[in-house]
């Protein structure tokens, strides 16, 4: 099996085709598999990499708290990148992963040729306390009872239930893989990753100064990602936003041809030099 070092901790990633280097970054939810079906569309035409994060197995599980932060991930980020020998590459993440990809675009900008931001900003708005307090229940019972029992749960929450109405066999498939987790090491990305990152406002002065193309998608009923998508593309100048209609949280396994399309799009504007920035809007009526 492939692995990065990323300062003593190890990461599996797999990799696939030839071309521009486009990494795919996972949700808590998921790992690398979650991106099978962007990894065999994308791979025709670009060499595709996915990663599972510190804290997913095969990865390196760390013991300590300290070992996880959202510092660390877009760390992570770099150390594939690093260990690839790829000076820039696309970036496409998904949820926990959007956040890392987003912080990565606006903490290495020298090194993203493009971000993708799905379903990101959980946690950033009105719901930030009540994300906060969910997560730690969901670490505590991780604790206490494992993986398999918060699974079931886990997967069957409101912004997952549109997956399970379209696709049974894909929703059972996604919630086997969550079950076949670490308990651990979800319950430690919890406590040190989603527990305390910033809020998307908090990044406003940073938003409206990145440079680096930039795609958000976001399912219509993923509530908690709505807004802070609407942010992003309100405050981002290079910014192109797309809704999922009747969709939820895992869109890239929920609406896989759509989203495939709009981020091939997307990745040949941007390698063709099309993709634009915002003209500045005139002042007054």
């Amino acid at each position: 099996m492939p692995y990065a070092n990323a300062e003593g901790v190890q990461l599996f990633y797999t990799e696939a085709g030839e071309g521009l280097p486009l990494l795919f970054v996972h949700e808590w939810g998921g790992d690398q598999r979650s991106w099978d079906p962007q990894v065999r569309f994308f791979a025709r035409r670009f060499r595709c990499v996915a990663f599972n994060a510190r804290g997913y197995p095969p990865s390196a599980v760390p013991g300590e708290v300290s070992a996880y932060s959202q510092r660390q991930a877009v760390e992570d980020i770099r150390a594939i990148l690093d260990h690839l020998g790829f000076a820039r590459a696309h970036v496409c993440g998904l949820s926990m992963g959007a956040y890392a990809t987003l912080l990565f675009g606006l903490s290495y900008p020298d090194r993203a040729l493009s971000i993708t931001v799905g379903g990101g900003g959980y946690g950033s708005g009105a719901d930030r306390a009540q994300f906060r307090q969910g997560s730690l229940e969901t670490a505590e019972r991780l604790e206490r009872e494992g993986m398999r029992a918060v699974a079931d749960l886990y997967a069957r929450n409101p912004t997952r239930l549109q997956f399970l109405r379209k696709d049974p066999a894909g929703w059972q498939e996604f919630r086997e893989h969550l079950a076949e987790g670490s308990a651990l090491g979800r319950a430690l990305t919890l406590r040190g990753v989603q527990l305390t990152r910033p809020s998307f406002y908090q990044l406003e002065g940073e938003l409206e100064r990145l440079e680096v193309p930039t795609l958000i998608l976001v399912g219509d009923e993923d509530e908690p990602a709505v807004e802070p998508s609407l942010f992003l593309k309100r405050k981002i100048p290079g910014a192109g936003l797309a809704v999922f209609p009747n969709s939820g949280h895992t869109i890239n396994l929920e609406e896989p041809d759509r989203f495939n399309r709009l981020l091939l799009d997307f990745l040949t504007a941007v390698d063709a030099g099309r993709w634009p920035r915002r003209q500045a809007r005139p002042q007054g009526g």
